[in-house]
């Protein structure tokens, strides 16, 4: 027999339920003045019944001032109320949440201007005081959080917490802002030592002052938490606690835009380095789509330097890099641009690069985007160019492939977030004293154990270490403590199933040019150049694996590192650009002005240069109706 969900009742009285309530409030004085109904499937679920309330609210008269609103919620297999909720004022839950504008973000706030939107834990109390370590002090000292002890919660105080995202009104603002009384007082003494005092202290303070009763558990967004993901641990470097953080929304998760049952008029988070596509499915589903032929559509530039910055916070690696990225933007003018006899596209390089860009396609890293000066040979004018350089591929399966099919991909970098599976270091770009993470990407398949191996320039083996890959890893990373510095050149990871190769990845180690910002000086360079004393990366020594894994170490290679590693001046520069050469490409290079060569393409006109148009992300005047377009 097909089995029917029963359906609920939703029904809103005036001052009086029609049915005994088991509790004090069953004394109220009144009749039943009107009743309306709405109905719904049980399997619906909560968020249905907070709908059902609304339509059902939405079919009343207000109430009167200070008249109390009961709503009755009904099962079709019984006469009497299942539950009763006492409603003091509505707050829309059920309207469409995808599509609110700034026009109903405005009216929503004016009509509730008197209430605090707070997200609260929702979680039981103790669990939330523990895993916020409210019950530890702790104080930030040196860019570090640091855990000093176990504190105890203040008696009498109601503690709660959740989002640190939220919206207060003007008269709670004041009185945490102005207020002297012991409550705020003792709060802001208490929360001046706490891991995260925004994600507790405002909802305590209210909850325990007398604007309690304004309180409402929405803060108006949907957040992208994913904890199987979120709660790695990854900040264990600069605070002294493990902590949980969401994930940046991607494609596979606009279904959560469309199925929340609660105002809600911001989510987060986004970020385009990670997944620009969801920014362009959101923009097209609320506003429509551009015209047909816009530029940049699929394009994402975003600096990592301007000139204004100052090369100080710039690294030696990355002024190193780019530096050495320009140079190659210039030779692939002369080589492709140059015409027999002229110098009109021969250039000299001038000067520290103007800015920096990361660009993206369709949300795949294409490389850097260098804008740099340069002096014209031709006309000794300086021109200013921008260069585009792209990583080349260096992953690369086993030849013949084996039969161990579950690897996919293998990536060396740093800034290895494990949250969103991408190295923040983009381009990996390392030198001698980085300490780099090996990362392996993997397709379902049995438990297996596979073999990783770290190669130095010269054929040293550097470390070996075995993995355990369950059926169910996805990804997998392990940083090998290596001593320091490493040698300058091109590195090579191998894996290997049951010592057969499956894949190899390669990663450069980039001797330095510039140290401090200021060029290198030789005996610097000597230092950081040379690899660990003895060539010994670990206590241990892999020597013995070179002959099974057939790497000879060849001693005029070695020979030529030692000379390398007392190079400097432009001997340092020759061997580094030889180095980046191999493993990056100048893609292209255009002028940003006037220019003497004359086949050098304008940067507005192509689509990668950060010069070319970009309406998606354009900023002017804010309209009248608040919005940017």
């Amino acid at each position: 027999m097909a089995h029917r969900e029963p359906e609920l009742g939703v029904t809103v009285h005036r001052e009086r339920p029609p049915h005994p309530v088991p509790d004090s409030r069953a004394g109220y004085p009144g009749v039943l003045l009107r009743q309306q109904r709405a109905s719904l499937r049980a399997a619906s679920g909560v968020n249905a019944l907070v709908c059902a309330i609304e339509d059902a609210q939405g079919l009343m008269m207000p109430a009167a001032p200070g008249q109390l609103l009961w709503v009755g919620v009904y099962s079709s297999s019984r006469r009497v109320p299942a539950l009763l909720i006492p409603l003091q004022q509505p707050l829309d839950a059920c309207a469409p949440s995808l599509r609110w504008t700034n026009d109903q973000l405005v009216a929503f706030l004016s009509r509730y201007r008197d209430m605090n939107f707070l997200k609260s834990h929702g979680r039981d109390n103790a669990r939330f005081i523990r895993k916020q370590g409210l019950d530890r002090l702790f104080l930030e000292c040196d860019a570090h959080m640091w855990r000093l002890g176990d504190r105890r919660i203040p008696e009498g105080i109601a503690v709660d917490g959740g989002s640190d995202w939220f919206l207060l009104n003007r008269k709670f603002v004041e009185y945490v802002t102005f207020s002297t009384d012991d409550l705020v007082t003792k709060m802001k003494q208490f929360y001046s030592y706490t891991l995260l005092p925004a994600e507790s202290f405002f909802h305590t303070v209210l909850e325990n002052s007398p604007h309690c009763d304004t309180m409402v558990d929405n803060n108006l967004r949907v957040t992208n938490w994913n904890r199987k993901l979120g709660c790695k641990c990854q900040y264990k470097h600069i605070v002294d606690w493990c902590g949980c953080s969401p994930n940046d929304f991607k494609p596979q998760d606009f279904h959560r835009f469309q199925q929340t049952a609660r105002p809600t008029f911001f989510a987060r988070k986004f970020e385009a380095v990670v997944n620009q596509e969801i920014v362009g499915q959101l923009d097209y589903y609320l506003y429509g789509n551009y015209p047909a032929g816009t530029p940049g559509l699929r394009s994402y530039w975003e600096s990592v330097y301007d000139e204004p910055d100052g090369i100080h916070s710039l690294s030696d690696v990355a002024l190193t890099l780019y530096h050495s990225f320009a140079r190659l933007g210039l030779r692939r003018a002369e080589a492709s641009l140059h015409r027999e006899g002229e110098n009109s596209c021969r250039y000299y390089p001038m000067g520290h690069p103007a800015s920096v860009h990361l660009y993206f396609l369709a949300d795949r890293f294409q490389g850097f985007l260098i804008k740099h000066h340069a002096t014209n040979l031709a006309v000794s004018k300086l021109e200013t160019l921008e260069t585009w350089v792209m990583p080349k591929k260096v992953f690369k399966i086993a030849s013949p492939p084996s039969d161990f099919g579950r690897l996919q991909f293998s990536e060396v970098g740093t800034e290895w977030d494990a949250k969103e599976r991408l190295f923040r270091n983009f381009g990996a770009l390392l030198g001698p004293m980085d300490e780099p993470v090996g990362m392996q990407k993997w397709g379902k398949g049995p438990n297996v154990t596979v073999t990783v191996i770290w190669v130095d320039p010269v054929n040293i083996i550097a470390a070996t270490y075995d993995i355990l890959i369950e059926s169910t890893a996805e990804f997998t990373h392990y940083k090998p403590p290596l001593n320091l510095p490493l040698r300058p050149g091109v590195w090579t990871v191998k894996i290997l199933h049951h010592w057969v190769p499956v894949a190899e990845t390669k990663f450069l180690i980039a001797p330095l040019t510039f140290s401090n910002r200021q060029p290198i000086k030789p005996e610097e360079a000597l230092k950081l150049h040379g690899g660990p004393p003895r060539s010994a990366y670990m206590e241990q020594s892999f020597q013995s694996l070179n002959p099974v894994l057939s790497l000879p170490i060849v001693p005029a290679q070695v020979e030529q590192a030692r000379r390398n590693a007392a190079t400097s001046g432009a001997g340092l520069e020759r061997w580094l650009d030889s180095l980046v050469g191999g493993m990056w490409t100048a893609m292209d290079i255009c002028t940003t002005g006037p220019t003497a060569c004359p086949v050098m393409q304008t940067c507005s006109q192509t689509a990668w240069s950060s010069f070319s148009p970009d309406p998606k992300s354009e900023l002017g005047a804010v309209k009248p109706d608040g919005r940017l377009r």
